[in-house]
């Protein structure tokens, strides 16, 4: 990120992206009640007295060069990547425009949060968190209270957790927003997730599967039973990979149920149950009901606890497949995980079909990465350097990446198909299979960061992390 020309959040806020690219002008300071703003617009003269009434404030412009201004804008406001509501034109209503704005460049959620002098907005965009508006404590419960109105949530109740929903809809489109409010020293903190209803764009193919990946992938889902896990931790992609594999197996001969929570996306052809646990429903006893409904394919959000995790066993024995997430860090932990539940050893043998780990990696910005050479100090310590990493590239960033280095996101995988082999070392409790990993030559997590990295595809300190033993 060019830091360099970064403005502060407090100035930034005073336009929106469409109107600094229009103008061509970026906010640089405040004097005396007069905001001044860079421009390398030629008509300055007559600029200054049509913002002025636009803006409804006295501003100065100031000319600069062409490349700086490019940078500034590139840096401080993104474009809009969602066509559909790209004509929106928003209404006076502030909480409107922060949610139309988000949805615009592609922010996943919105962080509402309050501190001892003032409050922030944040959104986050490829997985990071970035500073995009500042209320004034004034304002910000007016915010807050705007919110939970819209969410049918108690506006007295400031001591407890609340949980809603939200549903917008526009003439482009209409989408949901799950709302969690949380009590914090100096008052409530929301998170706003935006929920799509729009699954044209996912499909098993794009994901970031390697052709041998998914060929194995799809050989185990097509299974009439059995269970296939998707582990990794919050934020990893997994219930996308969970949506385009229902996608897949969506046919109008096929019963497929699925209990969430939240539904992130609308599927034709499949009931969605929502999980309302307030009122007993929960993943376990809907499991239950499920089993009465005559399903081919069943969905569980994600194995919490013992009791789901057998309801999950119990479907898939009596001839249904069943898809669902666990927390875990790698394919072959989520063994010990169910072990650890209490779900005996030979059942997850008898069931499993395939056990998936993934997580979320940013692509590097091919307009501006860079090759370096290997060094060893930009690796984990002890990590062995293997011998067909002969260079590295690293994140620069440029106009088009918005100066962060990074452009999209690409899943990661490590597929762990159950064959007879690991259903013995399941059965007999044996937990260490490096020596089968490294004989059937299974491509982990960590083998195919390396691959990515050397592909060009990431950065070292992208996957860090998964390089760590």
């Amino acid at each position: 990120m060019n830091t360099s020309f970064e403005i502060p959040v407090e100035l930034q806020q005073l336009i929106d992206a469409e109107m600094a690219y229009n103008y061509r002008i970026v906010p640089s300071h405040k004097d005396k009640g007069v905001v001044f703003f860079k421009t390398d617009n030629s008509g300055i003269a007559n600029l200054e007295l049509e913002l002025q009434v636009v803006l409804g404030y006295p501003i100065k412009l100031v000319e600069h060069q062409k490349e700086d201004i490019d940078t500034l804008l590139s840096t401080n406001y993104r474009k809009k990547t969602n066509a559909k509501i790209s004509n929106i034109h928003y209404s006076n209503d502030f909480l409107e425009k922060i949610v139309l704005t988000a949805k615009e460049i592609g922010s996943s959620d919105i962080h509402f949060e309050p501190f001892e002098s003032k409050a922030r907005i944040r959104f986050r965009l490829d997985g990071k968190l970035k500073e995009q508006f500042h209320l004034s404590l004034e304002e910000y419960p007016i915010i807050i209270n705007k919110i939970k109105i819209r969410a049918q949530l108690d506006i007295s109740e400031k001591r407890l957790p609340q949980d809603g929903r939200i549903s917008i809809v526009t003439e482009q489109e209409d989408f949901d927003i799950r709302v969690s409010v949380m009590p914090t020293l100096h008052g409530e903190k929301v998170v706003l997730r935006l929920l799509s209803k729009d699954t044209s764009h996912i499909d098993l193919n794009t994901l970031g599967f390697t052709e041998k990946e998914l060929k194995v992938y799809l050989e185990n889902i097509k299974r009439p039973n059995g269970i296939v896990l998707i582990s990794g931790p919050t934020g990893s992609g997994k219930t996308t990979t969970l949506y385009a594999t229902l996608k897949t197996l969506n046919k109008p001969n096929t019963n497929i149920l699925t209990v969430e929570d939240p539904i992130e996306y609308t599927l034709e052809g499949i009931n969605q149950v929502q999980l309302k646990e307030s009122i007993g429903l929960d993943f376990a006893s809907t499991l239950r009901t499920f089993l009465r409904q005559d399903p081919d394919i069943i969905m569980v959000g994600e194995i919490r606890d013992v009791d789901t995790a057998n309801m999950a066993i119990r479907a898939s024995l009596t001839g249904h497949l069943v898809l669902s997430t666990i927390h875990t860090n790698s394919a072959w932990a989520t063994v010990s995980r169910l072990i650890d539940m209490g779900v005996p050893s030979f059942l997850i043998a008898n069931t499993l079909n395939v056990s998936i780990a993934q997580r979320l990696v940013r692509k590097l910005c091919p307009s501006c990465k860079k090759r370096q050479s290997i060094t060893s100090e930009i690796f984990p310590t002890g990590f062995t350097i293997p011998k067909q990493l002969e260079h590295h590239f690293e994140a620069v960033g440029c106009q088009n990446c918005y100066h962060t280095g990074y452009l999209g996101r690409k899943a990661i995988y490590e597929i762990l198909p159950i064959d007879k082999e690991l259903m013995g070392h399941i059965k007999n409790n044996q937990l260490s299979i490096d020596d089968y990993l490294e004989k059937n030559k299974v491509q982990t997590l960590k083998s195919n960061a390396i691959n990515m990295i050397s592909e060009g595809v990431t950065s070292v300190e992208e996957v860090f992390s998964l390089l760590m033993d």
